[in-house]
């Protein structure tokens, strides 16, 4: 997270009960909420994520995917200090991420750790919100069928993807996710953050990754993965310690753009046709055509 001008709606009532702010800044944040870094009367800094705005139950839903990955999954997320019905109050560390190969070993080898954590179906227990979307998690046991319906197919009724793509792109993208068996290889299913991208990585005092935002679910473990890859500016000492750990499956860098279908499409459903993924989306579809 990066320091920018202060957006957003703030009040009292999102801090936890009794607290006061002596100063704040404001953060860049996501779709669905504004971020600030907050300075309390009783000598603490939090960061505190609001929005009015948001879904019923989304910052719950927040804090049971970051407590899952830490309780389940081993790996390091801020602590928790408040939730609201409109706020989630968390521990306040550093978004300016050591530019070093420890830093990134060390953030592979979690993500690596998380992955060994499997289950038997892919889905949730219930589902979740990406972005200001829901993410459907509903359970399956396959993963292909998981990934085509709830990850690709979910998002072509989306208005601003219908509205984006012809009746005949949208047929292609269909047709893509019916193929999944034959271009992506069987892997079981993994706790995954959900999520994963730089900006979705901090650092604690001792300069260790911690990991935020997360739309928690059991999925292939290279969906992670490919957002890492895709997104840019993550260094190749994340995906030489991750696959240390986890070797990967054949030519595992040809399958990155196909996985990170979901993320484009989530974005299209979003912001329309004017953020960038179309291209990238149209693209994918005539490679693996």
């Amino acid at each position: 997270m990066q320091t920018t001008d202060e957006t957003g709606e703030w009040t009292s009532d999102l801090l936890p009960p009794g607290s006061q702010a002596l100063r704040k800044e404001s953060l860049t944040g996501g779709v669905a909420n504004t971020v600030w870094r907050v300075a309390l009367s009783d000598g603490r800094e939090v960061v505190v994520k609001g929005g009015r705005s948001v879904p019923d139950g989304f910052f719950a839903q927040e804090a049971e995917s970051l407590t899952a990955l830490r309780d389940i999954g081993g790996l390091p997320t801020p602590r928790i200090l408040h939730l609201g019905a409109k706020s989630l109050v968390l521990e306040s560390l550093t978004s300016e991420l050591p530019e070093t190969a420890p830093f990134w070993e060390a953030a592979g080898r979690a993500i690596a750790a998380l992955h060994e954590h499997t289950s038997e179906r892919h889905g949730w227990h219930r589902d979740g919100v990406l972005g200001l979307l829901p993410q459907e998690n509903a359970w399956s046991e396959d993963g292909h069928r998981f990934f085509a319906e709830h990850r690709i197919v979910r998002y072509l009724s989306e208005p601003l993807v219908e509205a984006t793509f012809e009746a005949e792109e949208l047929r292609a993208l269909e047709g893509l996710a019916s193929r999944l068996p034959d271009l992506v290889p069987a892997a079981p299913a993994v706790l995954v953050h959900g999520d994963l991208w730089r900006a979705n990585i901090i650092a604690d005092g001792a300069e260790s990754p911690v990991f935020i935002d997360p739309a928690v679910y059991y999925g292939w473990a290279e969906i992670d993965v490919s957002m890492m890859y895709c997104t840019g500016r993550v260094p190749e000492a994340f995906f030489a310690a991750y696959h240390e750990v986890r070797p990967p499956v054949g030519e595992w860098q040809e399958r990155m753009d196909l996985l990170n279908l979901r993320e484009l499409l989530c974005m299209v459903a979003h912001f329309g046709a004017d953020c960038g993924a179309p291209p990238r989306i149209r693209d994918v579809v005539s490679r693996f055509a």
